[in-house]
C-alpha cells in the first residue's frame, strides 16, 4: 500500500517511483541511454507529489466517507478532541489504504511498473494508471450526482468524455459530493443513539430539579460505556469498508 505515493504522482501526468519505503536514488541522476526530457518529468513528479498527494488522497479515494463519519462520532459523543485528530486521520488513512489497496495495485501493475521499467511511455501509461481510480469513483458515484456534472458541462459546451470514457473532470466532483453526501448520512445514523441518550438523561435531570446540571455531564460516561458495550469501532469501521463497492 506503500505504492500509493507513486500512483498519487503519476496521476498528475508525472511518473515517479517510489516503490517501498525508500526512494531510489537513481531517480535523481541524469540517464546515461534515456531522455533528458523524460528525467526531468520524473523528477518535477518526485519534488511536487508532497504537496499534491494529500488533494489527490481527498478527490478519489475513500477517505471522505471515513473521516467525516469519524468526525461527527466524537461530536454526537461530545468528546471534544478525544480521540485526537491525528488519531483518526491516521485511522482514516489506514482504512483507506484498506479499501483501496486493489485499486493502487492495479494501477501500479498496469502503469507505474511497466512505465518504470521503459516498457510503455508516460502518454501511454497516464490513462492505465487512472482507469482503475475511474472504475473505482463511477461504481462509487451515485448516478444523480454524475449526471448533474454532465449536464451542467454540457450546457457550457464543454466534453464529458474522454476515449469513449467519462472525463475525470466530470467524474471526480461527482464522486466527491457522493462521498460527502454518505458520510453525512452515516453520521447521522451514528449520532442518533448518542441523542437519544442525551435526551433521557436530559429528561430525567429536569424532572429531578437538577435544573443547574448540564445533562451532557451526566450522558457522557454512559454514552462510552454504550459505546464500548456494542463494539462500536468494530462495527462503524466493519460498516464503512463494506459500504465501498
Amino acid at each position: 500500500m506503500i505504492r500509493f505515493i507513486p500512483v498519487f504522482a503519476a496521476m498528475m501526468a508525472f511518473a515517479t517511483a517510489a516503490h517501498g519505503q525508500a526512494i531510489d536514488p537513481s531517480l535523481l541522476q541524469l540517464p546515461v541511454d534515456g531522455s533528458v526530457a523524460s528525467w526531468i518529468i520524473r523528477t518535477f513528479g518526485l519534488l511536487t507529489v508532497l504537496s499534491v498527494a494529500p488533494g489527490i488522497l481527498i478527490m478519489v479515494t475513500s477517505f471522505p466517507r471515513f473521516i467525516i463519519a469519524f468526525a461527527i462520532l466524537r461530536s454526537g459523543m461530545g468528546l471534544g478532541t478525544t480521540p485526537a485528530n491525528m488519531i483518526l486521520v491516521s485511522l482514516a488513512l489506514f482504512m483507506t489504504f484498506y479499501v483501496m489497496a486493489p485499486t493502487f495495485d492495479r494501477a501500479w501493475d498496469n502503469g507505474i511498473s511497466p512505465l518504470l521499467e521503459n516498457q510503455i511511455t508516460e502518454q501511454q501509461a497516464i490513462p492505465l494508471i487512472a482507469d482503475p481510480f475511474r472504475e473505482f469513483m463511477l461504481a462509487n458515484a451515485r448516478a444523480k450526482d454524475v449526471s448533474l456534472f454532465i449536464d451542467i458541462a454540457t450546457e457550457r459546451g464543454q466534453s464529458t468524455q474522454s476515449e469513449g470514457k467519462i472525463d475525470l473532470r466530470v467524474l471526480v466532483p461527482a464522486f466527491m459530493i457522493s462521498e460527502i453526501r454518505r458520510g453525512f448520512e452515516i453520521g447521522f445514523l451514528v449520532v442518533l443513539p448518542f441523542l437519544v441518550i442525551d435526551l433521557v438523561v436530559a429528561t430525567i435531570t429536569m424532572s429531578m430539579g437538577m435544573m443547574m446540571l448540564p445533562p451532557t455531564a451526566i450522558s457522557l460516561p454512559f454514552k462510552i460505556l454504550f459505546f464500548v458495550l456494542i463494539d462500536g469501532w468494530n462495527l462503524l469501521v466493519g460498516s464503512l469498508v463494506r459500504s465501498f463497492l
